[in-house]
Order: structure tokens, then C-alpha cells, then sequence
């Protein structure tokens, strides 16, 4: 199987095949340290002539099947594209260099997520004083995010992370009655628009899912992304048993060890998310968060080591 298959295969609760646990990071951002390379991202599109903008957009391709070779990704996504044409065009660059040997996402959230401290506030106060406001809104963001991705999906992509964190350490940051008024039926809507045009759906939210991880598992994702075992009562083996049938699981591995735990605490941590998240399959292996810049790259290497030791199905599985 491609690694496409593999990653569609997880995250549509297949049986599972025979060789290593489907593995992806939604960003690897250690590739100066491991490839001498960087990303072109940010202000360096601002101004840039046209030769320019194709030159890098064929490097960042060529840096994204790099990265998804060498750590044997099953999943790409493109947060270095200054813009719909570009991420359209990083795709059509990558199949022509590696085939459609791997599933294609970029962002594609519009549900309202933990506001920023300058707008807390005063999202709070419109919640609760013009709550008809706040789902008129909440409805043309996912009516932008349809239209938007409608053009990515017939541009060749194949389907969207949705970023909006909803959970701190402690829980939700909406309590789970505002979460089914004021996010709940919007993601549904994105959720299936998305899914009405082919796409695969990753959900991605730290912090403690618990309290709204039904409402989560009700909008019908293919894969909730990032088990994030360092918050509260959040426990992969007691999700894996409460929703493991109804959507693939994607994470475990607990970010803050890999800065600040023992080699062997970080070994434990891995096998203890791969013994209890593989099972059955409808799973695929990664951190709580990304391999992010300033992690020490041995210690990313070392998860993906445990991957080669303890995350292999056998025959007949």
C-alpha cells in the first residue's frame, strides 16, 4: 500500500495492515537540523517576482517529500504556501515528483477556537449578550471555510486539519453546554460539507477533550488529532475504549517529555500510546502537538525509534 492508502486506510477505521503504525507530524520544523534546510515561509513571499515565488514553492515541495521520506510520513501538510494558489501548486509539484504516494492537507478550521488574550473579553461578553450575532457569524466563517476549500479540493488536495484549539489543560474553554451552541453544530456543517466533497477531516485541539469529546466524535471527523496526555484526564487507553470504534485517533506522544523527561520516561510514554492506541487499528502514531523548533532532534528521533520497536502489526493482525 502507498502511504496514502495507509493514512486513509487509519483514518477510515480499515483493518490493519501488516508492517509499522501509520505515522505523520502536522509540522516537522527540525529540518535545519536534520537536512541543513529551511522553509520559505512568512515575509520572504512579500515582493518576490514571479521566478522567485516558483523557485520556492518547488524547494518547500521538494523539502516536504524530503521530510516525508526520510521519517516515512503518511500524511503532508503544507503550512508554508503563502496562499491558495500556492498550496495548489505544492501539491501539483509533489505528485509530480513522488506520484500520489501521500495524503494532502492544509488548515482548514472556521469554528471560533480559545480566543487571544486582547479579545477574550469581549468574546465572552458577545456570547453571552448577542448570542443570535455570534452564530450569525459563527455560520458565514463556515460558509468561507466551504467555499474556500471547495476550490483547494478540485485544485487536488485532499483534505484539512482544522486547528481551532477548544481546550485548556484543565478542560474546555466553553463550557460543554455554550461548546453545543456555539461550535457543535458549526463543525458538524464543516465537517460534512467537507466530507460531501471527498476531503478527509482531521480535528486537532489540545488541552482536556473530555468533557466535549462526544459532541467532538458527533460532527463525524475522520481522525481527532492530539490525545494530549499531558492535560487532565486525558488518558489514550480510556479514549481508544470510549470512541476507538467511532474515529481514528492520531497522537499520544506527551511533547513536554520529549523537552524535559528521561530518555527512558519518553520510551515509556511511546509504548504505552502505541500499546493502547494501535489495537484494532484506526490509529496513527504522533506527538501531542508537532516535532516543534528547539526539541532536541535525538529526542524526536528516539519516538520514531520506539515506532521501529513496539508500533508494528503483524500478519493477520
Amino acid at each position: 500500500m502507498t502511504h496514502k492508502e495507509l493514512a486513509i486506510n487509519a483514518l477510515t477505521l480499515g483493518p490493519p495492515q501488516a508492517g509499522l503504525v501509520p505515522t505523520l507530524e502536522l509540522q516537522f520544523q527540525l529540518v535545519q537540523e536534520m537536512f541543513n534546510r529551511e522553509y520559505h515561509q512568512g515575509n520572504v513571499w512579500k515582493g518576490a517576482s514571479a521566478a522567485d515565488r516558483d523557485r520556492m514553492l518547488r524547494e518547500n515541495a521538494e523539502l516536504l517529500v524530503q521530510v516525508a521520506e526520510r521519517l516515512d510520513y503518511c500524511v503532508l501538510m503544507d503550512t508554508y504556501s503563502p496562499d491558495e494558489e500556492g498550496m495548489i501548486e505544492t501539491v501539483r509539484l509533489i505528485r509530480e515528483m513522488a506520484g500520489d504516494e501521500y495524503l494532502h492537507i492544509v488548515h482548514g478550521d472556521g469554528t471560533y477556537a480559545i480566543p487571544n488574550g486582547e479579545n477574550m473579553v469581549q468574546f465572552s461578553i458577545d456570547l453571552a449578550e448577542k448570542p443570535d450575532e455570534m452564530k450569525r457569524i459563527a455560520d458565514e466563517r463556515v460558509d468561507r471555510a466551504l467555499e474556500r476549500g471547495k476550490r483547494l479540493i478540485d485544485g487536488g488536495m485532499d483534505g484539512f486539519a482544522l486547528c481551532a484549539d477548544y481546550c485548556l489543560n484543565t478542560g474546555p474553554f466553553l463550557s460543554p453546554k455554550m461548546f453545543s451552541e456555539f461550535v457543535t453544530p458549526f463543525l458538524a456543517r464543516l465537517i460534512a460539507g467537507y466530507r460531501e466533497m471527498g476531503a478527509y477531516v482531521i480535528k486537532h485541539t489540545d488541552g482536556n477533550i473530555m468533557p466535549i469529546l462526544d459532541q467532538l466524535v458527533s460532527c463525524n471527523p475522520h481522525a481527532i488529532h492530539s490525545i494530549d496526555c499531558q492535560a487532565q484526564d486525558m488518558d489514550i487507553k480510556v479514549i481508544k475504549e470510549r470512541v476507538g470504534d467511532k474515529v481514528c485517533l492520531i497522537g499520544g506522544v506527551q511533547c513536554s517529555l520529549l523537552q524535559t523527561g528521561t530518555e527512558e520516561e519518553i520510551a515509556e510514554n511511546c509504548r504505552y500510546v502505541l500499546k493502547h492506541g494501535m489495537p484494532g487499528g484506526g490509529y496513527i502514531y504522533s506527538t501531542t502537538n508537532v516535532a516543534f523548533k528547539g526539541l532536541p532532534l535525538e529526542r524526536y528521533l528516539l519516538v520514531l525509534e520506539m515506532r521501529e520497536k513496539c508500533g508494528r502489526y503483524p500478519i493477520g493482525d
